[in-house]
Parts: C-alpha cells; structure tokens; sequence
C-alpha cells in the first residue's frame, strides 16, 4: 500500500460509443474537481481516454464517475503512484478521437482484433507463423521492443495506415492468411490499429491485452521476450520489468527519451538539446529552452517547485499524445 501522501495518477481509456460527448463534459469535469484531482481527459464518440492524478479517495471516487458513463462500466486503469502532482489543473476535452489515426469511420468499440492475455504472448509471438508488428513511435521502439517485431519506424501514430497499406503484401507470403499480433504501451493504439487492420479485409489480427505495461508487470523477467525499456508518457520516462523506473530521462526540448550514454554526448544539454535533436531546432528556440532550464534550476536550488516545469509540462500535454496509456 503506498504511503498516505503520495500521489495515485491513473491512465485510463474505454472505446465506446457517445452519442454526444458535449454533454458530459461539463458533469464530468465537475465530477472531478469535487473529487479533487488533476489530469487531462479526451472524450470524443469513440470513448474516453486520459491521465488523472489525486489521493486514493479522490481518484476512487472520479473513477466511479467516469464508469458510470455509458459502455465504462469495465473500465480498465493502470494506476502509479510518485511524490508530487504531475498536473497544474483538471481538463476535459472535446477531440475528434482519443487516440489520433485518421481514418474515418474505424469501430474499435466493436471491430477490434482478439486480444491475447500477458500469460499467452510469448507463444503467439514465438510462432514463426506469426508476424510481430510494433505499433509504437520510433523513439519509442528505439529503446525497447519484443524480440522479432517489426519497427514501422513511424514519427506519429497517423503514419501508421500509410505504413501498412504500402507494405501489406510483404505480410503475407500467399499460402495462408496473415496472423499479426500488434502491441503498443497501453493498448490503446494497437486496439485502435487492430479496428484498422480488419477495415483492410485483415481477419487474424490480434493484439496485447493490456499493453507492454500489463505483459511487464505480469511476466517475470526469466520468462521475459521484451528487451529494454518502455517508454511511458509521464515523469518515470521510461520503466522496465515489474515496472520499476528505468534509466532514461527526457529532453525537453522534443520530448524523446534520452539513454545514458546520449547524456554523455556533447550535443546534450540539459533542458536545451539531446543528439536526436541538436539539428532540429533553431537557435532561438535553444535559448528559450535555456532559460526556462536556467528558472528550473534556481527554483531547484531554492528548494521550491518552478511552475511549469520541464517534466510537468512533458506528463501533462502527453495526454494528448496518448496519455499514460500511450
């Protein structure tokens, strides 16, 4: 049980049908900051999707809200827990999707690929029959993945449809229909790819119950197919088996996970750059980002908390790019 003071942030999704999510945001964000808590949640006619962060009763009690909405009933959580609020305020808002692929008309509510549990994944990926595929970003890949899986090498999740419809003919060899089992942090997105896959005319697509957090928090490492880290979008950067935090941090100037050995470059400056993104930005971005690491540091130094700072900013507008749950 964790201690009275520290703080329970949950990530949370349900694809399901709203017919008017306008409506609910208001009595949802009321719900909520009588609760007392924090985070942003995404609500759209395909479901729920978020980050919230409060004291065990408050977020008990905000849970009890949100499953009460329609088809949230079995609403799945994963919950962490750290010393400080990694939310300024309580958000709730209206978005097209809650998970961004752009491709319309997709039901992951009811077209979702088979899901397969923690416990029956390695046999499904250990099949040569099977081919692997990583539905996650290519910084995300770039320090942990499931051994033999494919990287799309995708910059963002609405890459992935035009990754796959160029090279849908290498996945089957003509023989037999493809099997594909797809994974992401969460499952939010290899649910949402899944749904996508079928819409292509794809019928064995199946998909990792949970996520990569679920599979690392369920399969000991001596039985372990994931080599790495997972990266998570909140202030741990990144965990690895039984969720412990792992050993990256984040450059917060593009938001990507920086190893050990990156923050060993010369092209690594805390809060400014990292080498993956030492050619991207100009110059006058670095001094911006400088000094917003200059007021962090000073209030570091201070033994005070900076508003706004690099890691807060990183876990809050995460949720948008697919919360604790990817």
């Amino acid at each position: 049980m964790p201690a009275p003071e520290t703080v329970r942030v949950t990530a949370l999704y349900q694809f399901t049908d709203f017919s008017d999510p306008a409506a609910m945001r208001g009595p949802l964000t009321q719900a909520c900051e009588a609760a007392g808590i924090k985070g942003t949640l995404l609500l759209a006619r395909e479901g729920i999707n978020g980050t919230i962060a409060g004291s065990e009763a408050g977020i008990d009690a905000a849970l009890k809200a949100i499953r009460a909405l329609p088809g949230c009933a079995a609403l799945d959580v994963k919950n962490a827990y750290t010393d400080t609020m990694p939310f300024h305020r309580m958000k709730v808002r209206l978005k097209a999707e809650i998970v961004s692929m752009g491709v319309a008309g997709l039901d992951p509510a009811h077209d979702a690929g088979t899901y397969v549990e923690p416990e029956d994944w390695n046999a499904l990926i250990s099949d040569p029959r099977t081919i692997v595929i990583d539905t996650r970003n290519d910084y995300e890949v770039k320090i942990g993945t499931f051994r033999g899986a494919i990287n799309p090498e995708t910059a963002s999740f609405r890459d992935f449809p035009a990754w796959f419809r160029a090279r849908r003919d290498e996945f089957s060899d003509g023989a037999e229909p493809p099997r594909i089992a797809m994974f992401c942090t969460g499952g939010i997105r290899c649910e949402k790819a899944t749904a996508f896959l079928r819409a292509e005319g794809v019928a064995g697509v199946h998909h990792l119950k949970g996520g990569i957090l679920r599979y690392l928090e369920t399969i000991p490492e001596a039985r372990s197919l994931w080599d790495g880290e997972c990266f998570v979008f909140d202030q741990r950067v990144s965990v690895g088996h039984g969720l412990v935090p792992g050993n990256h941090d984040l450059c917060h100037a593009c938001r990507r996970p920086v190893s050990p050995e990156d923050q060993l470059s010369p092209l690594f400056e805390r809060g400014v750059r990292c080498p993956a993104c030492a050619a991207e930005r100009r110059d006058e971005q670095r001094l911006r980002y400088a000094e917003r690491q200059r007021q962090v540091d000073l209030a570091a130094a201070r033994g005070a908390e900076h508003l706004g700072t690099p890691k807060q900013q990183s876990s809050a507008e995460s949720v948008t790019r697919l919360a604790g749950n990817d």
